[in-house]
């Protein structure tokens, strides 16, 4: 079943009937009447039409996303943004035309309908056309819309070149997003996000405020040299949470040191080595 698919029958199941027969027939008129204005008047009706309820999934609903769409997350959708994105999919047999609507759709949005669009990201055809629009998303001021395009979503560790993809994971901190729900985090660690993330937290140290644990889940792999000097420091001075994020830290490190400094905890390293330390907790944790 399609990505298209499964938002039509997760909607029909959840809509009352007379919403459901609005949507269907709207997206029938868009497909076949070649008329972008079908879609934008679509797009405008939706939340009237639909209300703006959460879109209610099942773990098996989450399991046929992820078949459908590899990578593909829509918990914390909701019903009117979920329409949004099977209208424009409406086109998907035509991505030239689903590109231009696309965009003449982002630059007359309000939020939701923004967070709808870049949510779709991984849904539309041919996905490096949205590049620059996707990029280009991540300059908002906005943290709901930062999060559409950052969080469970996996068009930027598809799509996006390095510098697009650290700067990226950087502003997250600097927002104060999560970075655990960043689909292909770990995959996509680099030196340059490793001194870029050092740089960060002595930013932050300088000015006397704290530092996310998460922040050195994306130094470990490449913590060398200085970087394990802050892993060092954060061991030996930082709190809880965060030591046992330097643990894990070091425990990814390549350099043969990372493991003596590691030692000097013997609680942790023993925790680190059982498996009993893991991102996730460290996460619940803080």
């Amino acid at each position: 079943m399609t990505a298209r698919e499964l938002l039509a029958r997760w909607l029909a199941r959840q809509l009352p009937a007379d919403a459901s027969a609005w949507l269907e027939s709207s997206a029938g008129r868009v497909q076949s009447s070649g008329k972008d204005s079908d879609l934008y008047l679509a797009v405008s009706l939706v939340a009237r039409k639909l209300g703006k309820a959460d879109l209610v999934l099942s773990d098996t609903d989450l399991r046929d996303a992820n078949v459908a769409r590899p990578g593909w997350d829509p918990r914390g959708w909701s019903a009117d943004q979920a329409a949004r994105v099977l209208l424009l999919l409406a086109l998907e047999g035509d991505a030239q035309r689903l590109a231009r609507a696309l965009d003449q759709l982002c630059n007359s949005a309000d939020v939701s309908e923004l967070v709808a669009f870049y949510r779709g990201l991984p849904l539309y055809p041919e996905p490096a056309r949205y590049l620059a629009r996707a990029t280009e998303g991540l300059r908002t001021n906005i943290k709901g819309v930062f999060e559409a395009i950052a969080l469970r979503n996996p068009y930027p560790s598809e799509q996006f070149p390095q510098a697009a993809w650290n700067q990226m994971v950087l502003k997250a901190l600097f927002v104060g997003t999560a970075l655990w729900p960043i689909v292909g985090l770990d995959r996509r660690a680099n030196a340059d996000l490793a001194r870029m993330l050092s740089d960060y937290a002595h930013e932050r140290w300088s000015a006397g405020r704290p530092v996310s644990p998460e922040l050195w889940r994306c130094v470990g792999p490449h913590a060398i040299g200085a970087l394990l000097k802050d892993l060092e420091r954060v061991l030996k001075q930082g709190t809880e949470p965060e030591r046992r994020a330097a643990a894990l830290a070091l425990r990814a490190s390549p350099d043969s040191a990372a493991g003596i400094l590691l030692q000097r905890d013997p609680a942790l390293a023993k925790a680190v080595a059982g498996g009993e330390l893991t991102w996730e907790r460290v996460v619940a944790a803080a």
